[in-house]
């Protein structure tokens, strides 16, 4: 016989669950029909299970003062669905609890509320023409891209994945092969959703996507336009060239209109970390890099601890997860200590990650060094900031303010915190952000400090690349609310 307790949490676990379920079809609406991104305090719902969103909800507790049910944010996500709304990412937890707990509301209904807390996308940048995307090259980077840009399918996608290019078919079923590993990922896991081949058009088609698969040896092979393709964005993740003369090839051919690199770049070519220096991106530039994976970690971090402490000085360390450039078992490689057996050991190795950060934060110029350890894991890394400081401060007061800057800022999504005395790197897989500040690791000593940024060096660094798509497209997509 149960108890009036038991009874109590399993009526109130049963309406959260409801709710939840009732919840997720209108987000997956939201995001495919006017590309609105639903999040609760920084947590993302786009794809998310019942119990995920139920989670996400439990969160607010950690930094409000009171609860937010499922009940309360339900109707805002029902008016949400009812507005004209240009592409946006809304924090329908922020917005519910300042209506209902913070004096937000002034006699406002929530329809009348959300119409005045979202003017910015009620009534512009809705007709924003869409982005054909092309992505040159198809290896860890280039298939989490394709998924990030499927996830975008729909009426009101604004990046359309249009082409792949690869290298000539070296077998009758290397398009199959190619469709099987975007259909499965030993790291990131299953496809969320269908994946069928057309072998007589070279195409797969994925979630409403029809992405042409076209065979070249360089840029110079291709005619985009013959596929229907025009001012393409070409996304070159291949790692061949990091210069203009290399990445300038792909603008030589018809139907290019830029090209992005997924990798630092050499010479004058614009490094753009999301959060940081997007502003630097000019409507004339035709070539941008995305910076590396480490980079995009760590400078949204440095620039918050910058702008409110100053840094003098400082050490970045690297624990990264092992890559395809190092070899399953000891063979030649021509880099140093890269030729010794990746699964099998902690390798050594060097970045310019920590000198990288200039090229965003000029400000940090000289005042950085930077190494790298290379250890057996697939996916997942870490950056170990040590930093002297210009002023002094406490574990608390940092936290706090790290805290914050998740939640509050400008960085809120690049910048996430994690206040669990027990997260290990694979908890982190999948990580939508570009670092993820590990609060319970930080040491204090006065004007000097250590952070521990964990970051899916995979998942987290696409998505930035993803957003840096977008602001060389120029289509606008507003964080809402700030605060």
């Amino acid at each position: 016989m149960t108890s009036h307790l038991e009874e109590k949490y399993q009526a109130s676990w049963q309406e959260r669950q409801t709710f939840a379920e009732n919840m997720q079809p209108i987000i997956g609406q939201l995001f495919r029909n006017k590309g609105i991104e639903i999040s609760v305090y920084g947590r993302p719902l786009l794809n998310a299970s019942p119990i995920d969103i139920i989670k996400a909800h439990k969160s607010v507790a950690l930094h409000e003062d009171n609860k937010l049910r499922l009940r309360e944010s339900f109707p805002f996500v029902e008016a949400l669905n009812s507005m004209t709304l240009a592409p946006a990412r809304i924090d329908i937890g922020k917005l519910a609890y300042s209506y209902l707990y913070q004096g937000q509301a002034n006699d406002l209904s929530i329809e009348q509320y959300l119409e005045k807390q979202l003017t910015a996308i009620s009534r512009e940048n809705i007709d924003q023409e869409s982005q054909d995307v092309v992505l040159y090259g198809f290896g860890r980077i280039g298939r989490l891209l394709a998924r990030l840009l499927i996830e975008q399918t729909g009426p009101n996608a604004k990046l359309n994945l249009r082409a792949i290019v690869l290298r000539p078919s070296k077998g009758d079923d290397d398009l199959e092969k190619r469709a099987s590993l975007l259909r499965r990922d030993s790291v990131h896991g299953a496809f969320n959703g269908s994946i069928t081949t057309d072998s007589e058009n070279n195409v797969i088609k994925a979630n409403g996507a029809f992405i042409k698969v076209i065979y070249a040896k360089s840029p110079s092979e291709v005619d985009y336009t013959a596929h229907g393709i025009n001012n393409a964005l070409v996304v070159d993740n291949t790692g061949i060239w990091s210069d203009e003369d290399g990445l300038g090839q792909h603008l030589q051919s018809k139907g290019v209109a830029k090209v992005l690199l997924t990798a630092p770049a050499k010479g004058d070519i614009k490094n753009i970390v999301y959060g940081v220096n997007q502003d630097m991106i000019l409507p004339e530039d035709k070539i941008v890099s995305a910076a590396s994976c480490t980079t995009n970690a760590i400078t949204p971090v440095l620039k918050a601890i910058n702008d409110k402490f100053g840094i003098k000085n400082g050490h970045v360390e690297t624990v990264h997860s092992y890559t395809n450039d190092q070899n399953l078992i000891d063979n030649y490689h021509k880099a140093p200590r890269r030729g010794r057996s990746a699964p099998l050991n902690m390798v050594i190795s060097t970045t310019g990650a920590a000198k990288a950060v200039s090229k965003a934060l000029p400000e940090l110029k000289g005042l950085l060094t930077g190494n790298a350890i290379r250890v057996p894991t697939p996916n997942v890394s870490m950056a170990i900031m040590n930093l002297n400081l210009k002023a002094e401060t406490d574990k608390t007061a940092l936290n706090d303010y790290l805290r914050q800057i998740s939640l509050d800022s400008e960085l809120q999504n690049q910048v996430d915190y994690t206040a669990s005395t027990e997260i290990v790197s694979t908890d982190l897989v999948g990580s939508r952000y570009a670092g993820v500040v590990d609060s319970q690791a930080t040491i204090v000593d006065g004007d000097r400090a250590v952070l521990y940024v964990w970051y899916d060096n995979e998942f987290g660094y696409s998505c930035q690349v993803v957003r840096v798509m977008l602001e060389m497209a120029g289509i606008t997509v507003p964080t809402l609310p700030l605060k």
